[in-house]
């Protein structure tokens, strides 16, 4: 069979870090396209990776009709018009997370993957992290009993990246932290639940230590050649909130920068038989009981290298025509949460869910 031929549209840091080095390691697959706006960024990885041809117009990938699939790895902003316009001329599609800046763009894509029936999927690459799998299995065997309530953190100190770019751009990004953590915390939470319905959500996002962009002291800023303090800083580096789901009820509370400097990132199952956290991107510890006893384990498995088999079962499901849960019917469910979230804030209200 005939290697597939791949176009990345974003040749930024996702796209280095993450995707082409787990396409370049699969043996079905070959890059044809490197894709970028900004050209300097689609030379360098023609030069580093040995192999493709570099444009700055991602139609220039799309419209190949050698190019079975594409992985979009732009801003937050691009990602439902090149989804689409990929859809539509009949390409597989792997969109980074989030699916989109907002649900009504996610809803869009939805829809363009219905219509015209490629393949959708998004990267929330945590769906095929071996820790998460083995935590998903556990529930759903009854391990914990009833799982009633789920609890969040992803904060950190001050971890705002690019201060002023595009991550901190509400136009570009759609928000903060929430928007670029906390979907893959709270996709995890849906993943494990069996993607329970989200019935009414009530949410308050903070925009507080970033605002003085010039005052602004930290340590390191990952995405630092963003970084532009004459630009915008218009979203969320603080969010709490409270869900209430068809399953457990989920509290969180998120921080890109926060004035307490103890960073954590964990998710916590808690149920009538046991309780499990997750060290996000780590392993995880079990409390239950037995013999009378309390009892704490840290089960022992095989890790994996999630981004390669996300890949993989991408490039796998497009020949076979498997769903794979990460497939856009599921990722919206997120999608509308996370807006829920953003509206409760803006309106000071509880959001309601249909």
């Amino acid at each position: 069979m005939a290697k597939m031929k791949i176009g990345i549209i974003g040749c930024g840091t996702i796209a280095n870090n993450a995707h082409i080095p787990a396409y370049l390691n699969n043996p079905d697959v070959e890059i044809k396209y490197f894709c970028d706006i900004i050209p300097e960024r689609a030379d360098a990885a023609v030069e580093k990776y040995k192999c493709g041809k570099a444009c700055v117009d991602y139609h220039d990938v799309i419209n190949d009709p050698e190019v079975e699939a594409v992985s979009v790895c732009t801003p937050n902003r691009m990602h439902m018009t090149i989804s689409c316009d990929a859809l539509a001329a009949g390409k597989n599609v792997l969109c980074e997370k989030p699916a989109a800046r907002t649900y009504a763009d996610a809803l869009k894509m939805q829809e363009a993957q219905h219509k015209y029936g490629k393949v959708l999927n998004i990267g929330v690459v945590n769906r095929f992290n071996a820790a998460v799998n083995k935590i998903r299995e556990m529930i759903q065997r009854g391990d914990l009993g009833e799982v009633y309530h789920v609890y969040v953190s992803f904060r950190s100190q001050r971890s705002i990246p690019g201060l002023g770019g595009a991550f901190t751009t509400n136009e570009i990004s759609g928000g903060g932290v929430l928007i670029d953590w906390g979907v893959h915390y709270l996709d995890i939470v849906m993943y494990c639940m069996g993607d329970p319905t989200p019935k009414t959500v009530s949410a308050k996002a903070f925009s507080k230590l970033g605002v003085d962009m010039k005052n602004y002291v930290y340590e390191s800023m990952w995405a630092e050649n963003t970084k532009d303090l004459n630009g915008t800083y218009d979203v969320d580096d603080f969010v709490t909130g409270f869900v209430r789901t068809s399953g457990p009820t989920i509290t969180f509370n998120g921080a890109w920068a926060q004035n307490i400097g103890i960073g954590e990132s964990y998710i916590d199952f808690i149920g009538t038989k046991g309780g499990i956290r997750l060290q996000y991107g780590g392993d995880f510890t079990l409390w239950t009981t037995a013999c009378g006893c309390l009892v704490s384990t840290k089960p022992k498995f095989t890790p994996n290298q999630h981004f390669q088999t996300e890949i993989d079962s991408f490039v796998r499901c497009i020949r076979t025509g498997e769903k794979l849960p990460s497939h856009i019917d599921t990722v919206i469910i997120t999608a509308k949460m996370m807006q829920a979230m953003y509206d409760s804030s803006a309106s000071g209200k509880e959001i309601v869910l249909d």
